[in-house]
């Protein structure tokens, strides 16, 4: 239309070139807010690109950890970590890879410079050498050790080319690093993919990347060069047509999103619905949504199925009546387990992995020999960008995203998308959806993502992005401890990064320690409040009050772990991820990092008291709990006005006047038989 082309144009619209104007303007008008619309649609989409980076040059220095099972491809890489200046200690873990082992044999007595994991390297390891990656994570964490930590993969992403698709299985420990990066920045360095063979020159790529000097923390090695990951927008481009025949099977499909996907497919014409899930007709709304759909004019199957269950899903597949064949797969199915890395265990890694990515791997396996015209798989930003508290999760998406490519790369059809919130009934509606928004990242509005959906589909890619992202809000938050290469070349996000300045430890530490007195506690407690309002997404500290605990305020394990991280990086100190549950409120949190800085003292007692009191509305005791410890808190009380009114302190055990919270609590948990 720009260019004047009236004869595309007119195809465009449909109409002919000799039609009257005014047959020709209602067409016209519809087709400006149909382009809008889809304009509106695509600004949501981005995609992952590698781009060349320079090659890093500085030499590696001290002692270096290359962690392994049973010494697989360490000599390779040892050579080459020794040639360019690392004294190279190799730690074999053998054939129990788990945390205490680990932790004993990492523990040298010596400074350590770095850990590389080759883990993912093994082809023994189940999943990819993630289970053995977390325990490692776990075991630098037990032992307090700083050193950065590099894992390296194999097959793990596909920069393109010529590359071979990515590894489903490599793939989830990138999810996992990039969830690392966020939970522990402190001791992260990277994720390294090497070539098939890492020769002389590839050896010093790598001990370039490891050095770390120019930042990059998600790299692939190729013989043509060093490429960093990035985030790009999704250019468009002319889209295919897709219109559902036979049966569509939706997993999740009684879930929110897979009701909305189940009503977008019926209104693109699927006549024959299969949807499941763990409860079928008995999940929640499931023959309310089979009502409405059958209302829509739609053949509707709910069946009970686990489809993480090989021989339950080969059994519901073979149920498919031949004259309706299944044509496409929506696998919407998924479940969240959020919890900090260190409270992460094998078992809750399986929970989160059976429904999203099992599940994927029996979907690709069964369906194969079939002649499917669409294969999506519903993932999660994040798997690409990482997400606190969500280190189960974030590599199952992963794991969604390689699937897609392998898939496309084998010439089937495919498209994981990577999704932001879903609000209309998802799981970001409400105060989290508010929360959510006020940090850049706004809820999808379910005909937004479904209209995406579409597009994505239709366009061919087999990974998008679909998010609703004001980057100059998110960007400063997601790196404000630690810088993200990945969304640099944003459009936005390098002017965003550059307005966002923390302040200095060191400035935050000298502010601190050059007051004294109730000033100093002030600034201490106005330091933990603006951060826990900038985490929430809070304009001030109003809503933030000093005795009000961090669970009413909106912290989940995510934020609490973002919030951990500012505090961190503000004040140099080293906090645990359960800060907010240690120390419920705000005041309690301010006395504990005034300990921690030079010259803290002792927390005040109206800190303290706060704390207690806090601790004492979160428990649920019977009442005869309740009567013991009403009966201890008034012996506290009575000790606390003899010794108080005493000119010389009375000899006891516990002595309230300096006794901490965590010592009247473990009075009363004794008291409780509480853990």
């Amino acid at each position: 239309m720009a260019e004047g082309d009236l004869g595309e144009l007119a195809d465009e619209l449909a109409v002919s070139l000799d039609e009257p104007i005014s047959a020709v303007l209602p067409r016209l008008s519809s087709w400006r807010r149909e382009q809008a619309a889809n304009s509106a649609v695509d600004g949501l989409r981005y995609r992952v690109t590698w781009q060349p980076v320079s090659e890093p040059t500085a030499a590696l220095t001290g002692t270096w950890l290359v962690v392994s099972r049973d010494g697989a491809d360490e000599e390779s890489v040892t050579a080459a970590l020794g040639r360019h200046g690392a004294r190279v200690v190799p730690v074999r873990t053998g054939e129990a890879v788990d945390r205490e082992a680990l932790a004993a044999r990492m523990t040298t007595g010596e400074p350590v410079a770095g850990v590389l994991s080759l883990f993912a390297l093994d082809a023994e390891l189940p999943s990819g050498g993630l289970y053995a990656t977390l325990a490692l994570v776990q075991a630098l964490s037990d032992i307090g050790l700083a050193a950065p930590l590099w894992c390296a993969t194999r097959g793990g992403v596909a920069v393109g080319g010529s590359d071979s698709p990515a590894d489903p299985g490599q793939a989830m420990v990138w999810g996992l690093g990039r969830v690392v990066a966020l939970e522990h920045p402190e001791r992260w360095g990277g994720l390294v993919d090497l070539p098939a063979t890492l020769d002389e020159r590839a050896g010093a790529r790598l001990a370039g990347v490891l050095a770390g000097t120019q930042g990059e923390d998600q790299v692939a090695l190729r013989a043509g060069g060093v490429y960093g990951r990035r985030l790009a927008p999704v250019t468009s481009a002319r889209l295919g047509d897709w219109d559902p025949t036979g049966t569509v099977l939706v997993t999740g499909g009684t879930g929110s999103l897979g009701g909305h996907v189940a009503k977008w497919l019926v209104a693109k014409g699927a006549e024959h619905l299969l949807l499941t899930s763990r409860r079928g007709l008995e999940a929640d709304g499931a023959k309310e949504l089979h009502a409405e759909l059958t209302g829509l004019g739609a053949h509707v199957t709910i069946a009970a199925c686990d489809v993480a269950d090989r021989d339950a899903l080969a059994d519901l597949l073979a149920s498919v009546p031949e004259e309706f064949p299944l044509t496409a797969v929506v696998h919407a199915a998924g479940t969240l387990d959020d919890g900090v890395l260190s409270a992460l265990t094998p078992e809750r890694l399986d929970a989160v992995l059976r429904p999203k990515a099992v599940a994927a791997a029996n979907l690709d396996e069964l369906t194969r020999d079939l002649d499917l015209s669409a294969f999506v798989m519903f993932s999660s930003v994040s798997g690409t960008f990482g997400a606190a508290a969500q280190g189960n999760y974030a590599p199952a998406n992963a794991f969604l995203d390689a699937l897609a490519e392998q898939r496309v790369a084998a010439g089937l059809p495919a498209t994981a998308v990577a999704w932001g919130p879903w609000g209309g009934g998802g799981m970001a509606d409400g105060q989290l959806g508010e929360q959510l928004r006020r940090r850049g990242l706004a809820p999808l509005e379910p005909e937004q993502a479904v209209a995406a959906l579409d597009r994505a589909v239709r366009q061919g890619d087999p990974t998008a992005l679909v998010a609703d992202v004001d980057w100059s809000v998110f960007a400063p938050a997601f790196t404000s401890v630690r810088p993200s290469p990945l969304l640099q070349d944003l459009p936005g996000v390098q002017q965003a990064q550059g307005t966002a300045e923390a302040p200095a430890p060191a400035d935050m530490v000298a502010k601190l320690t050059a007051l004294t007195g109730e000033e100093r506690e002030r600034a201490a407690l106005d330091m933990v409040r603006e951060a826990a309002a900038a985490v929430l997404g809070h304009e001030g500290t109003k809503l933030v009050e000093p005795g009000r605990p961090f669970q009413e305020l909106g912290f989940d394990s995510l934020t609490a772990v973002e919030f951990r991280n500012l505090l961190n990086a503000t004040t140099g100190l080293s906090l645990p991820a359960t800060l907010v549950f240690d120390f419920p409120t705000p005041s309690a949190l301010a006395a504990h990092v005034l300990e921690g800085l030079p010259g803290g003292g002792a927390p005040t007692i109206d800190a303290e008291l706060d704390r207690l009191e806090s601790t004492l509305s979160l428990l649920t005791p019977d009442d005869e709990q309740s009567a013991a410890v009403g009966e201890r808190l008034r012996a506290l009380l009575s000790m606390w006005d003899e010794t108080h009114n005493r000119t010389e302190p009375a000899e006891s055990k516990t002595d309230a006047r300096t006794a901490s919270a965590d010592e009247l609590l473990a009075l009363l948990d004794e008291q409780l038989g509480n853990s």
